[in-house]
């Protein structure tokens, strides 16, 4: 991976392929991965929202890692999650991460606990000093009912360690701005905004959509590159559909491991509670819609 693309370019936050009974599928996993990278990805974010990681534990995510890396780890960037509201969980993922010989960790601000700017930097902080991996920090307020605030920004952005966000706020204009400011490699964390926040100066995605739409948006970003903003516009149009499909509804840990059942790449979409698995109607409508927005899902 390049200095501007410390991470990759199109970063999976792939699923975790689970058995009927709710057991891991490891073999399962290594399949996912390897229909990821044939089809536009060059990184994998594990255990991620996606991947459910609030429900899989300490053991699972180090097999998880241990597999991956040993499988595809010379061919795409791992990426694994260290998101907790306990500093010391986070601190223990990441170590643990970069045990397994991942390539990075993505750290997630601290969720529920709502802490002061003081507390979320001095998370950040004890995660980056657990490791010597490249740290991506995780900005999704959304879900965290938190934001990275600049202060917090600024200052952690000085770790030599610290090189990239995912940025899942929807403002685009702050990025640009954090960008010029801070020297980050930014990643899109969400979908149907990649190419502006490309055209604001970020690098790349982390995605969900490209679970099923991976060379679409792996050919977006490189005409984007090119300076082919024709191009980058007709690609983003041809899988935007795709993404109202897997994202609109919310469920994208949900919706993304039925698109891998829908494209032959698992054989189970089992979820854990409290994700529901999409029942036999729920999952015929979904693969209809993803049929009618072009994806070329099994009959």
């Amino acid at each position: 991976m390049t200095h501007n693309r410390p991470l990759g370019t199109v970063l999976t936050a792939m699923v975790t392929p689970m058995h009927d009974d709710g057991s891991l599928d490891i073999d399962g996993a290594i399949k996912v991965a390897e229909f990821l990278l044939a089809h536009g990805s060059d990184g994998l974010v594990i255990s991620g929202t996606t991947g459910e990681a609030p429900t899989t534990h300490a053991p699972e995510k180090v097999e998880l890692t241990t597999a991956l890396v040993e499988a595809v780890g010379d061919r795409a960037t791992i990426v694994a999650g260290a998101g907790s509201n306990d500093t010391a969980h986070a601190v223990m993922m990441a170590q643990q991460a970069q045990e397994c010989g991942a390539d990075g960790v993505l750290a997630l601000t601290p969720y529920y606990s709502k802490p002061s700017d003081v507390g979320v930097l001095a998370h950040f902080e004890a995660i980056a000093s657990a490791t010597s991996l490249p740290v991506m920090l995780y900005d999704i307020p959304g879900r965290t009912a938190k934001p990275i605030s600049d202060g917090v920004l600024d200052a952690i952005a000085e770790r030599d360690n610290v090189v990239a966000v995912k940025d899942a706020t929807g403002d685009v204009a702050q990025a640009k701005a954090r960008i010029e400011r801070t020297g980050l490699a930014w990643y899109s964390g969400d979908d149907p905004l990649t190419l502006e926040f490309l055209r604001a100066g970020a690098v790349g995605v982390v995605s969900v959509a490209s679970h099923a739409v991976g060379e679409s948006i792996s050919r977006m970003i490189a005409a984007h590159d090119a300076g082919d903003a024709e191009t980058a516009e007709a690609e983003y149009e041809a899988h935007s559909a795709a993404i109202d499909v897997i994202m609109g509804g919310g469920l994208g840990a949900v919706t993304a491991k039925a698109a891998m059942q829908a494209l032959g790449a698992t054989t189970s979409r089992h979820m854990r509670l409290p994700h529901v698995t999409f029942d036999d109607a729920e999952y015929a409508h979904f693969v209809a819609q993803l049929r009618d927005a072009g994806v070329p899902v099994n009959p």
